[in-house]
């Protein structure tokens, strides 16, 4: 069946991807972008490229109220609306992949989203994401990491795309200084919130706020809302790294135990207090935690996840420990695993040379 699709975005200062973005939803019937006050070249090559413009500075400044005028600029006529960044980028093929799945009674799906990628280029940190929707049935609420929320009449009807991917190619160089007082902001308008409770505790942490950080998570595995045993293990992690900043080890590897034992089919926690302990040179202890994280085989679709948790770090801190004890046979098998993930690490085959010529 053909559905009227229309993508819409916000915009500012986003020259540098234009041409990328039009040209990975040149397939839409429509690409209608919020300019919010840039003041490069961004809304002429917008309009060369065929989206439709319109230019409005929110003040003060929220994400929510700005993706909800963006939405509104969609016309009425919108089977399907794709809410999309301009350093986002959909695969190709993506408009029959929705339209095949899409039925009369959808209103929203969830696809793969690549948030990160390795200097290899191969997905980092990778999940589902959900912001194709009916026009009607949504709005966008929270000052920042807003989220799509259901307003309709009816019965919400999701449906899952695994094979339509969207890759996000961000601005590395970009501030987020507005996203610490935005998280205050959200947590103060709703403090039962826990997802958003939890993200202004890791922006404190990444602040190196290490006391605010702490009690905002602590206040997050309070909440009656913070019941997913993936963030609820984050927010332990998060707080045991605060202690270890503090030089308090003690609470930082009781908020690691705690951490394992909320969440122990992931690698984090594990890998977590292996590294921990690998600071620290206690390497049996080392070993036994990074040796637990390896043998957990699954990956599971979640923004939790630490990209060092399946890269080459696991087997290079392994060597390190092995050649510490003297087990060179064992330091050799994990450094060699370590060099074939990333080969361009001077560092790691100069280990691996170390340990060849111990041996």
């Amino acid at each position: 069946m053909k559905y009227k699709i229309y993508v819409y975005a916000i915009c500012k200062n986003e020259e540098k991807f234009v041409k990328r973005f039009m040209d990975s939803v040149k397939d839409a019937d429509g690409v209608y972008v919020l300019d919010t006050g840039s003041d490069d070249n961004s809304v002429a090559l917008l309009k060369e490229c065929g989206a439709h413009v319109y230019q409005e500075q929110i003040t003060p400044w929220r994400f929510d109220v700005a993706r909800n005028k963006s939405l509104a600029l969609v016309p009425d006529d919108a089977s399907i609306c794709i809410c999309l960044d301009l350093d986002e980028v959909l695969e190709e093929n993506w408009r029959k992949k929705l339209e095949d799945a899409w039925n009369e009674d959808t209103t929203r799906a969830s696809y793969n989203y690549n948030w990160s990628f390795d200097k290899y280029g191969k997905p980092a940190v990778n999940f589902y994401i959900e912001k194709i929707h009916t026009k009607k049935d949504y709005k966008w609420t929270h000052p920042v990491h807003e989220v799509l929320t259901y307003i309709g009449e009816h019965k919400e009807k999701k449906i899952l795309i695994e094979d339509l991917t969207v890759n996000h190619y961000p601005d590395k160089n970009k501030s987020r200084k507005s996203y610490l007082p935005l998280l205050e902001l959200s947590v103060k308008e709703d403090p039962d919130d826990d997802r958003n409770m939890h993200y202004l505790g890791r922006e404190y942490m990444y602040y190196q706020k290490w006391d605010e950080a702490i009690v905002t998570l602590k206040k997050h595995l309070s909440l009656p809302k913070a019941t997913w045993k993936d963030e609820r293990s984050a927010s332990m992690r998060f707080i045991a790294r605060c202690y270890r900043n503090l030089d308090d080890i003690y609470e930082a590897r009781k908020y690691l135990e705690m951490a394992v034992d909320e969440a122990p089919h992931l690698r984090e926690p594990y890998v977590e207090y292996g590294m921990l302990e690998y600071d620290l040179k206690n390497y049996d202890k080392a070993i036994f935690y990074l040796e637990k994280a390896l043998a957990i085989k699954d990956r599971y679709k979640s923004y939790i996840n630490e990209p060092f948790c399946y890269n080459e770090t696991i087997y290079d801190l392994l060597s390190v420990c092995y050649f510490a004890k003297k087990d060179f046979k064992e330091a050799l098998y994990n450094v060699t695993l370590a060099s074939k993930m990333n080969p361009l690490d001077q560092r790691i085959i100069r280990n691996k040379k170390l340990i060849e010529d111990v041996i």
